[in-house]
Order: C-alpha cells, then sequence, then structure tokens
C-alpha cells in the first residue's frame, strides 16, 4: 500500500452515495489511502468532518475513525491514485419512442472518466462498479482510454466489479459476499481481484467485463420477475378472496417452489431499474422481463383504484390517507424509485388530502409529518413500506383519531387480528376483508 503522506493515493473512489461511501471507507479500514470524490461540496464538506449523509448501520462509527486516522479524505476532483474506482449513479429515462418503456442514462459514468483520465497515469486501475448495461465497461470506460492513448491490459487496466450488497447491511456484505470481477482482458481482470482479495473474506470470480455486468443485472432480474409473479397471485386473490400469504406458505411447503411475497410495487436504485438495462440491451429476446417489469410499475396504480374502490371515493367526495413509508423498502432512509412516491404522485391527481409519514426518510418532495399528524382526522393508513416501527403501533391509540377506520397494509406487515380486534378494517395486499378463512368455504 502507499504511503498516506505520499501524493498518489492508494484508491480514489468517485461517487460518495450509498456504495461509494461504504466502500471507500471499507478500504480505508483496511489501511489504504483513500480519497473520495463526488461532485456535492456539502457531501465532501460532511465526510471531512468525519460524519455521514447517508443511514447505513455502522457507517458512521467506520467514516470517522477512517477520517481521523488520515486514511480517507474527501474532494470534488480526481487526483492521482493507483485504482480509481467508479461509483456513480446510473439512473434511468423515459423512452422518447415508448413511454412504457426505459433506457439508461450513463452520463455520471461518462463524466467520471473524463474526471479521472487527466490523472491517469501508466499502470493505474480503472474499476466501474456502478450497475451497468452490457458493454458499458467496454465502450464507456476503456474505449475512452484507448482514445486518449492507453492500451488497457497493458498500461492501465480495466475492470468492473459490481456490487451486491443490501441496504442495511453494506458493510457486512462488501466483505462477505462473492465477488464476480470483469476484465477488458484476463490481466485486467487478474489485477482488479487482487485488490479485491485483500478486502474481500468471500470468493473472487473471474470473467470478461460484459459477463460481470450481465451477472449483476440478472441478479435483480431474477428478483423483480419472481416478485411480479407474486404480485399477479395477489391480484388473482383479491379476484376469489382468497389469502395470498396463505396461498405462498402452503405451495412453499414444497421443496422445489419458493414464491416470492407481493407488496405496494418494486422500488430503490436497482430493482426496476436493472431489468431495464437488459431489455435495452436484447428488446426482442427479454420479452417476458419486459413484462414482468412492467407488471411491478403499474401495482402502485393497481392498488390506488383499490383504495378508492375500498372507501368508494368519487369525483365529489374528498378523503385524507396517511401514507406510511415513503423510503423503497423497509428499515432504510432511501425513497428513489419507491413505491410510496408512487402512491403519493398517483393521489395528487384526486381528490385526496395527503399526509406522509416515515420515520426514516428526512428528505421528500412532500412534507414529512410525524405520527399524530399524519392519521389525525385520516379516513384510512396506507403501508407503503415495511419499516419495523409500524409494527409496534397500538392501533388501538390511533383509532379515535382518526375519522375513518380502514388500513391498507400492502407489505402485509401488520397483525391484522390486532387492528381488526382494534375495530380497524384491514385490507392487505391479496389478503381482502372478504378473504375466505382457510377451513371455510361459502357454499
Amino acid at each position: 500500500m502507499e504511503n498516506p503522506s505520499s501524493s498518489k493515493a492508494d484508491i480514489c473512489v468517485v461517487g460518495l452515495g450509498y456504495i461509494g461511501l461504504p466502500t471507500a471507507s471499507m478500504f480505508a479500514a483496511q489501511g489504504f489511502d483513500v480519497l473520495g470524490v463526488d461532485v456535492s461540496a456539502h457531501v465532501v464538506e460532511i465526510v471531512n468532518e468525519g460524519k455521514i449523509h447517508i443511514e447505513e448501520p455502522g457507517l458512521r462509527t467506520l467514516v470517522s475513525a477512517a477520517v481521523k486516522s488520515g486514511q480517507l479524505r474527501a474532494a470534488r476532483a480526481p487526483q492521482p491514485a493507483k485504482t480509481f474506482i467508479i461509483a456513480v449513479p446510473t439512473p434511468c429515462r423515459v423512452n422518447e419512442k415508448r413511454h412504457d418503456d426505459r433506457s439508461s442514462d450513463l452520463s455520471y459514468v461518462d463524466s467520471a472518466v473524463e474526471a479521472i483520465l487527466p490523472v491517469l497515469e501508466e499502470g493505474d486501475l480503472v474499476i466501474l462498479e456502478s450497475t451497468s448495461p452490457p458493454k458499458t465497461t467496454v465502450e464507456r470506460v476503456a474505449k475512452p482510454l484507448v482514445e486518449a492513448g492507453f492500451t488497457p491490459g497493458e498500461d492501465v487496466f480495466v475492470a468492473h466489479c459490481p456490487e451486491r450488497v443490501l441496504p442495511g447491511h453494506i458493510l457486512r456484505e462488501l466483505t462477505q459476499n462473492d465477488r464476480v470481477i470483469g476484465g477488458i482482458t484476463m490481466a485486467c481482470a487478474q489485477r482488479a481481484a487482487r485488490l479485491y482479495a485483500s478486502v474481500v473474506e468471500g470468493q473472487i470470480h473471474q470473467t470478461n467485463a460484459t459477463t460481470a455486468e450481465l451477472v449483476k443485472l440478472m441478479e435483480n432480474t431474477f428478483r423483480d420477475v419472481n416478485i411480479a409473479l407474486a404480485n399477479e397471485l395477489a391480484g388473482i386473490c383479491d379476484h376469489l378472496d382468497v389469502d395470498v400469504t396463505r396461498v405462498i406458505e402452503l405451495a412453499n411447503c414444497h421443496p422445489r417452489v419458493n414464491l416470492h411475497q407481493p407488496g405496494p410495487g418494486v422500488g430503490g436504485h436497482c430493482l426496476p431499474l436493472d431489468p431495464w438495462f437488459v431489455i435495452e440491451s436484447a428488446p426482442e429476446q427479454a420479452r417476458l422481463i419486459r413484462e414482468a417489469r412492467l407488471l411491478n410499475q403499474a401495482v402502485p396504480r393497481y392498488l390506488v383504484h383499490q383504495i378508492k374502490d375500498t372507501l368508494e371515493l368519487g369525483n365529489s367526495s374528498s378523503a385524507k390517507l396517511a401514507i406510511f413509508g415513503v423510503a423503497y423498502k423497509g428499515n432504510v432512509d432511501d425513497a428513489r424509485e419507491s413505491p410510496g412516491r408512487d402512491f403519493v404522485e398517483l393521489l395528487e391527481g384526486e381528490p385526496v388530502d395527503v399526509a406522509v409519514y416515515d420515520p426514516h426518510v428526512r428528505h421528500f418532495e412532500h412534507e414529512l409529518v410525524g405520527l399524530q399528524k399524519a392519521v389525525q382526522d385520516a379516513d384510512a393508513i396506507v403501508i407503503t413500506a415495511a419499516h419495523d416501527e409500524f409494527k409496534f403501533i397500538d392501533p388501538s391509540a390511533l383509532i379515535g383519531l382518526m375519522r375513518g377506520h380502514h388500513v391498507f397494509d400492502f407489505c402485509n406487515l401488520l397483525d391484522a387480528k390486532k387492528w381488526r380486534s382494534a375495530g380497524f378494517t384491514y385490507v392487505g395486499r391479496g389478503v381482502s376483508p372478504q378473504a375466505a378463512p382457510s377451513h371455510a368455504e361459502s357454499l
């Protein structure tokens, strides 16, 4: 490892978001001299103070220690380093030709490569960690280096090493999960593998860059397609007045069946986006993937219609809905591409007042309020993120504050019996108030 006092850092991590900052602090904790780069002056200032701007268990302590030891510092532009790790967003944008579809926006990757080039030297390693469409590492990272006069695999090394972590467990999974490393050449893969072997306890699997890109995309696409099946099953159960949770429980007793759970939609910076990267790269071949993605994308609209029908909301009637949870999943602060966000946006066009309560999310386009203010005079509670805090709410303490007594638990998180006993009409995801008990059928 490079001496921290040297002018050339061991590692320069470009992008200090949900993946970049944990990655930078992980390497710093192992003794590497790490420079973290972000275009946001606020983020740079926060990190240099040893603080964090995102919520992740254990990260605050790790960053504080790394900055205090001098192993981690932040800046707004890359500086010379032995290794550059690109961990910037790769969002989707609406396809202009087919508005139901999405296409990748790789402008952040392009900007990162452009920023690295002036300080790139012979012998350096460039790694793309951002989840990307197939061929991105070849065409958007390696190609600009070739155009600048470098030869990947000889005087510089280029690889793709996609992150494979679960928010809420990032620090553990960064080191314990297996890693797939794809090089532009075998020499590139080997060079990147040596770096990750110094911090990763899981196995390291070497391949080419495009294969590594598709591996990561299919990991999330697999989940998205299976969630679509579960969401379709929930709709079937709504139609048949059958409890979807019981159907899944019993079906999964079979040793070769593993149905996923339905929910309010699919959110976050990976699952709703990664399938589109596959579809974009092979639109004629990815037909099932596209249909599954469109099905999951439509779930919030379907559930908003269910709310309107249940509450008998017409154009002339109005109601207040308390939306519980706008994070994309339970117990995180990340509201990117979240189902709760979709619910709020869809309800803005309805004769409905919306109050948003989320104990984790700190920044959101709609006003965030406390629990009591959210439910005051509300006609219904709508659960759209599975935060643990919601499980421990006492329904009997809320019912007197509310005008109506419906709870739409689209995460199937709550104890239905407890909420019904408190006087609420409980509607779960694929669990209607009329769902027949497993032991009784109407004849």
